[in-house]
C-alpha cells in the first residue's frame, strides 16, 4: 500500500492519508465482518473466518469482497456473528457449513437466508438488519459502533474513520490546558470505577512540578464477569492509544505505559502490533505532527491480580514489588511511578477522549447532568440477550435488562441484579427503575464499577450469592489490612454456617457489624467495597437468610444442606429412568411401581430431578 511507505509529519500528511483511505473504503464498501471477539471465538467464528477467506478466494471474490474479523458486536448470545455489509445483514450462530451458502445467495445474489437471521424470542420477530434488532435500538455505541468498520490489525481502517485527527487537534491548535478544560467540560469521569473526574485528574498531574512524568492505561481489568476493557484493546486498540497520546501531552508526560495482565495474550499482541504501526507511521516516537511532542509507549503485563486494579497497587507492580495499595497522600500526581508524577486511567477512558475532541458537543448531549457520555456494560446472567452494551449514562437498569436484554431467560421471574463487579450490590426488582448513574447506584447499595451486570432470577439464592463474592474476594485480598483480609474470612465462615444449616439468629446482626467495620477501616477500594454483596443482600433479602436460619429451609432450593428430594406418589409411573440413573443408587422400587429416595444416601445431585420426565421428583 504505497501511501503508508511514508512517515506522517505534519497535520496535513494525516489528512491527506484519511481522504485517499477514505475514498479507497467508499469505492469498495463490500465486505463481511465476522466477530473476533472473545464470545463469538468460542463458538467457533475463527474457523468460519478462515472459511469464509477460502471460499471468497476459490469463487474469485477475494478482490471484490472484503473481510474484517473484527471486535465485539456485542450480542454474544447469537455468535458466531456474520454481518454482510454496507448493508449490514445480521446473521447468527453461523457455522462453518452455512458459509458457501452466505456467499451464493446474499453476497453474489441479495438473497436473505431467513434461518440464520435474528429472531426475537419473546415476541418471534424475525429480524433482517443489525440496526433493527432491540439488543440495538437503545444503545449509544460511541465507542463500539466502529468495531463492525474495522479489523483490530488494521491502522488503515481507523484512519479511514478519522482517526487520529483528535491526536493532530490537540498537538496542533490546542494547549494542554485546553485540552484538559475540553475534557472537564465533557464531564468524562474515570470508567474503571470510582467516577473521578478525568479532567481533574489531568490538571493535578498538569501542575505537578517535575522533569518526569507518566501516564498509564489501566488494562488489567480485575471483574472476571467483565471484559469491556479486553474488548476494546482486542477492538479497536488504536482509539485507546490515540487517547493515551492525547492524555500524555495534556499533563505534560512524554512515556506513556499500557499495564495488561498477561491471561490477556490477544489484547498484548493487538495492542503491540498497533504500537508497531503507530510508530512506523510517525504517530509515536518524536516530533509528533512536526509538534515537539515525543511520546513513547511501553507495555507491563501484569499478574492479574484483582487488588492491582487500584492505581497504588498497581504501581507497586510495575516496579516490581507486591501488589498492594497504600496510603494516600502523597497521590499518585505527586507521587507516582518511580516517585514521579503519574496520571492513570482506565482502558474505556482513554477511548472516550479522541470522541470527546471529535464530537465534543454530541458527546455533552449524552449522558446525565453530572456524567457525560455512555458506559459499557457486561450485560450476563439469566437474561436473554447476554453480551456487551454500550449505553448513555442514566438508563435506567430495566430498560438494559428488558428492552436490550430482552428479559429473563426460560420465562422464569427476575429476583435480582447486581452492578459492578465482585465488589458490586445485588438489587431487587423495585429499584429496576434506578438509573445507571454513578450517585445513584452507590445511593441504593451497589456501584458502577468495571461496567458488570449480573442478572439473577427467581431460582437464585441471594445468600449463595453473597458466599460466591466473598469466596473471589477473600482469594483476592492482598491481605495487608488486618480488617480486610481477617473480616472477609470471619464475613464468609458465618454464611458458610448458614448455608449449611447451623445459622443462628444473631448471626445477622454480627454480619451488619462486621461488614460495616471492613467497609469503614480498610485501605483500598477492593476492602471498603468487599462488604457490599452482604450489606447489600441483607438489606433487600433478608428473609432469604432467616429462613435459612429459622427454618433451615434455601427457598430458592440451591443450599444442598437445607434442601432434600422426594417422589410424589400420585405422579411417578414407575419406569425406572431416576433409579438407574442416580449414582448413589438412593433410588428403590420395583419396574412400574412407586419409587422411593432414601435421605440418608442421596447425595443431593439432582440427576432424578433433571431426567424425570413426569415431574414426579420433588425439591423441597
Amino acid at each position: 500500500m504505497p501511501s503508508l511507505q511514508s512517515r506522517i509529519n505534519t497535520a496535513a500528511d494525516l489528512f491527506r492519508l484519511q481522504e485517499t483511505l477514505q475514498q479507497r473504503a467508499s469505492s469498495n464498501n463490500r465486505y463481511i465482518a465476522v466477530c473476533g471477539d472473545t464470545g463469538c471465538s468460542a463458538w467457533g467464528s475463527k474457523s468460519v473466518k478462515d472459511v469464509f477467506r477460502d471460499c471468497l478466494e476459490q469463487k474469485g471474490l477475494a478482490g471484490q469482497v472484503g473481510m474484517k474479523f473484527t471486535g465485539c458486536l456485542g450480542l454474544c448470545e447469537s455468535g458466531p456473528v456474520v454481518i454482510i455489509c454496507p448493508e449490514q445483514i445480521f446473521y447468527q450462530k453461523v457455522q462453518e457449513e452455512d458459509v458457501e451458502e452466505i456467499i451464493d445467495k446474499t453476497v453474489t445474489r441479495g438473497e436473505i437466508i431467513p434461518r440464520l437471521l435474528y429472531q426475537d424470542v419473546l415476541s418471534g420477530e424475525t429480524y433482517t438488519y443489525m440496526n433493527e434488532i432491540p439488543f440495538y435500538q437503545k444503545q449509544k455505541r460511541l465507542l463500539m459502533g466502529n468495531n463492525l468498520k474495522i479489523d483490530p490489525n488494521s491502522i488503515e481502517d481507523y484512519l479511514a474513520l478519522g482517526g487520529y485527527s483528535a491526536t493532530a487537534r490537540a498537538l496542533t491548535e490546542m494547549t494542554p490546558l485546553e485540552i484538559i478544560d475540553e475534557v472537564k467540560f465533557s464531564k468524562l469521569r474515570g470508567r474503571g470505577g470510582a467516577g473521578f473526574s478525568a479532567g481533574d485528574k489531568w490538571k493535578e498531574c498538569y501542575d505537578a512540578v517535575s522533569d518526569r512524568k507518566y501516564i498509564i492505561c489501566n488494562a488489567d481489568e480485575g471483574d472476571p464477569g467483565a471484559f469491556m476493557d479486553r474488548s476494546l484493546l482486542e477492538g479497536n486498540p488504536h482509539s485507546v492509544l490515540e487517547g493515551l497520546i492525547i492524555g500524555g501531552f495534556a499533563v505534560g508526560a512524554r512515556e506513556g505505559m499500557i499495564y495488561v495482565r498477561a491471561e490477556y495474550p490477544t489484547a498484548v499482541v493487538k495492542i503491540k502490533h498497533a504500537l508497531h504501526q503507530a510508530e512506523e507511521l510517525g504517530l509515536l516516537g518524536e516530533n509528533i505532527f512536526g509538534s515537539g511532542f515525543d511520546f513513547q509507549v511501553s507495555i507491563s503485563i501484569g499478574a492479574g491480580a484483582f487488588v492491582s486494579g487500584e492505581t497504588s497497587a498497581l504501581i507497586a507492580s510495575i516496579e516490581g514489588r507486591a501488589g498492594e495499595p497504600r496510603q494516600k497522600p502523597p497521590r499518585l500526581a505527586q507521587r507516582g511511578l518511580w516517585g514521579r508524577p503519574t496520571v492513570v486511567n482506565n482502558v474505556e477512558s482513554l477511548a472516550n477522549i479522541p470522541v470527546i475532541l471529535r464530537e465534543g458537543e454530541e458527546y455533552r448531549r449524552t449522558g446525565t447532568d453530572k456524567s457525560r457520555g455512555t458506559k459499557i456494560f457486561s450485560l450476563v446472567g439469566k437474561v436473554v440477550n447476554t453480551g456487551l452494551v454500550e449505553v448513555p449514562l442514566g438508563i435506567t437498569i430495566r430498560e438494559i435488562i428488558e428492552d436490550i436484554g430482552g428479559g429473563i431467560k426460560g420465562g422464569r421471574s427476575f429476583k435480582a441484579v447486581q452492578t459492578g463487579g465482585p465488589s458490586g450490590g445485588c438489587l431487587p426488582e423495585h429499584l429496576l427503575d434506578t438509573p445507571t448513574d454513578f450517585e445513584e447506584l452507590n445511593a441504593v447499595g451497589s456501584m458502577m464499577g468495571s461496567g458488570g451486570m449480573i442478572v439473577m432470577d427467581d431460582e437464585t439464592c441471594m445468600v449463595d450469592v453473597a458466599r460466591y463474592f466473598l469466596r473471589f474476594l477473600q482469594d483476592e485480598s492482598c491481605g495487608k489490612c488486618f480488617s480486610c483480609r481477617e473480616g472477609i474470612n470471619r464475613l464468609l465462615e458465618i454464611i458458610d454456617d448458614i448455608v449449611h444449616g447451623l445459622g443462628t439468629p444473631g448471626h445477622i446482626d454480627l454480619l451488619r457489624e462486621l461488614s460495616v467495620v471492613v467497609k469503614d477501616s480498610t485501605l483500598c477500594g477492593l476492602g471498603q467495597t468487599s462488604a457490599n454483596p452482604v450489606l447489600s443482600t441483607l438489606q433487600y433479602f433478608e428473609e432469604e437468610y432467616r429462613a435459612h436460619i429459622k427454618d433451615k429451609k434455601c427457598p430458592a432450593g440451591v443450599c444442598k444442606a437445607l434442601i432434600h428430594f422426594s417422589i410424589d406418589l400420585e405422579k411417578c409411573t414407575g419406569c425406572g429412568v431416576c433409579k438407574k440413573k442416580c449414582p448413589e443408587e438412593a433410588i428403590s422400587g420395583e419396574k412400574k411401581e412407586i419409587h422411593e429416595i432414601d435421605p440418608e444416601r442421596c447425595s443431593k445431585c439432582g440427576i432424578c430431578l433433571d431426567t424425570c420426565t413426569f415431574d414426579a421428583v420433588l425439591k423441597c
